[in-house]
């Protein structure tokens, strides 16, 4: 029996690679309240963050000023950027 259980222990410490955890994206960058909306929102990659705008993100629950701050740093770390406005769009191709 406890041979059962050392060896269920080993094996769940080497399934995590394989298996990536589907709650990791921007842990340890942002609060778990804000990642919450994220994932409510189906927002679980750098990429799909980038098709909304800053605002948008910032309207959601648990996005303050400092968890914005923190978000746009780990974006630009990863050369990632939130999606320009409209009204952005509309004056530079004026």
């Amino acid at each position: 029996m406890i041979n059962l259980v050392i060896m269920a222990k080993c094996l769940t410490s080497m399934c995590p690679p394989c298996h990536p955890e589907k709650d990791d994206f921007l842990k340890g960058i942002i609060a778990n309240p804000a990642r919450k909306a994220l994932e409510n929102e189906k927002i679980d990659s750098l990429e799909k963050l980038s098709e909304y705008s800053e605002d948008e993100i910032a309207q959601l629950y648990g996005f303050g000023k400092n968890t914005m701050n923190r978000l746009k740093l780990h974006m630009k770390e990863h050369q990632v950027s939130f999606k320009k406005p409209a009204a952005l769009k509309s004056k530079c191709l004026s």
